[in-house]
């Protein structure tokens, strides 16, 4: 997915990234806080909830900040976020299969599979796409 690196949410957001894959969460949370803080529209917002979903205290409340980054998805009313749905459905399954809900658990799981169409060829796609397989294979049984 190719995400415009001089949006500044985006780009706070991939230093959050690059702060977690070096073992610093408490940095990453730091600049994933600060893109929440200067999103601008719904997919600012969207992009910004995803990731501060990731460094949440809770399962609680990484299901919060997911459901507001799909809340923000859907209110951004164009392509930009088509991309976006496989992995924040894939977010939310996994969150409700974390507290225990199997069924809306799988109802995201699904969801995540009917976008996975969306996603252009790649390892980060494949990577979403055997997430999504896992998931649903572990609400199944």
């Amino acid at each position: 997915m190719d995400l415009d690196i001089d949006n500044a949410v985006v780009r706070l957001c991939a230093e959050g990234l690059q702060a977690e894959s070096e073992g610093r969460p408490e940095v990453a949370r730091r600049l994933f806080d600060q893109a929440w803080a200067e999103r601008a529209d719904d997919f600012d917002a969207c992009v910004a909830a995803h990731y501060v979903a990731r460094q949440q205290d809770s399962p609680e409340e990484t299901l919060l900040w997911n459901a507001v980054s799909l809340h923000h998805a859907n209110a951004t009313g164009d392509e930009r976020v088509l991309e976006l749905y496989p992995s924040l459905y894939l977010n939310m399954g996994a969150s409700h299969e974390l507290l225990g809900d199997q069924a809306e658990a799988a109802r995201y799981f699904r969801l995540a599979a009917n976008h996975a169409g969306d996603l252009p060829q790649g390892p980060y796609a494949d990577m979403l796409r055997r997430g999504i397989a896992d998931g649903l294979d572990r609400v199944s049984r």
